[in-house]
């Protein structure tokens, strides 16, 4: 499951990265044939009734139909390519885009999805000529328009994954000094500068989140901690069936470098405040909304009670759909972080 959840996590990280990190990018237009526009209108609404797989084959189709200029539909598929594993649609896109593309701007927009496509593909393919090809393209990124934070970074990752560390730590150092840097991509690069190879582990999707009595946790402050990540909501029986556990793992574990955040998909915040007041929930607690929340979507959860174990280094170790024994597996990852401690830092496993 945790391969699973890293190559969706992963996909789904990089899957933001496409949408234009360029300022001054304005929307393309549709396609201009009469057909291709009748099957790109045909594909929106497939969009609009969440069929996916399906809007993605008209995006193709209406491409074609239009002589592979639709800028619109190669958008459409890469992104859809990229999240459904369609390499084929999301390198073409990505192919027409470069050829379409017109400006510094766009030019290095176009070579900069490209990146994010076939780096997506060697996450899951496991093949380092994704990687290669992923780190040319950031390349022509950079040469068309120099001030591009996140091609720099995308760089960083790739070179990380082709095993040249100093190289990927000499661009993450240059992505860190720009102030376009959110403080949770900072955290996050600033383990990668410090140990690039963290980049081609099972990390855990970095985030941040305010708690409900006002503490703001972020995953890469617990450096050196071990955490425990448990989804759950008031309206779901499983969930209040294994609340008695996840009490017993908190006192258990009470004074332990173990740091335990429930993450509420619950809709009505009354509901869940007066449900977690009332069970005595005292660990940290936060209310994401929904499976479409931010964390959720993140973890890529889809049902629950969902736990996700991380070692002190931020990787991912364990992960439950159900309530389930973990406390032995918490024993062993704090007992490592007691050992890396004293031994002057975490250390991966």
């Amino acid at each position: 499951m945790i391969r699973n959840l890293m190559r969706m996590g992963c996909l789904g990280m990089l899957a933001a990265c496409l949408v234009a990190p360029l300022r001054g990018q304005q929307p393309q237009d549709g396609p201009t044939d009469e057909k291709a526009r009748k099957t790109y209108e045909k594909a929106q609404q497939s969009l609009k009734e969440h069929k996916t797989e399906w809007a993605l084959d008209d995006f193709k189709k209406a491409d074609k139909q239009d002589g592979g200029h639709c800028v619109a539909c190669q958008k459409q598929m890469i992104k859809y390519g990229v999240q459904f594993g369609d390499w084929k649609a999301a390198e073409l896109g990505a192919e027409e885009w470069v050829a379409e593309a017109k400006g510094e701007k766009e030019t290095a927009l176009a070579h900069y999805q490209m990146a994010v496509v076939l780096l997506s593909e060697g996450l899951q393919k496991h093949k380092d000529e994704y990687f290669s090809r992923a780190h040319d393209e950031c390349g022509k990124a950079l040469a068309a328009y120099r001030a591009f934070p996140d091609a720099i970074n995308l760089d960083g990752l790739a070179l990380a994954h082709l095993r040249q560390d100093d190289a990927a730590k000499a661009r993450f150092e240059e992505y860190i000094k720009l102030n376009t840097v959110n403080e949770v991509e900072r955290q996050r690069t600033k383990r990668y500068i410090a140990r690039p190879e963290l980049v081609r582990a099972r990390m855990a999707p970095a985030f941040a989140v305010t708690t409900a009595d006002g503490q703001r946790i972020s995953l890469d402050d617990l450096q050196g901690r071990v955490v425990l990540v448990d989804f759950w909501a008031t309206w779901c029986e499983p969930c209040r069936e294994a609340l008695p556990h996840i009490r017993e793992v908190a006192k258990t574990f009470q004074g332990q470098a173990l740091v335990i955040l429930s993450v509420s998909l619950d809709s009505d915040e009354a509901k869940w405040k007066e449900f977690v007041t009332k069970n005595e929930m005292s660990w940290p607690q936060y209310r994401d909304g929904g499976f479409t929340g931010s964390v959720a979507k993140l973890f890529a959860v889809t049902a629950i009670p969902h736990t996700f174990t991380i070692d002190a280094d931020g990787v991912l170790q364990d992960e439950h759909i159900g309530d389930a024994s973990i406390e032995g597996r918490l024993k062993k990852l704090l007992a490592h972080a007691r050992e890396a401690q004293a031994a002057g830092g975490a250390s991966s496993k």
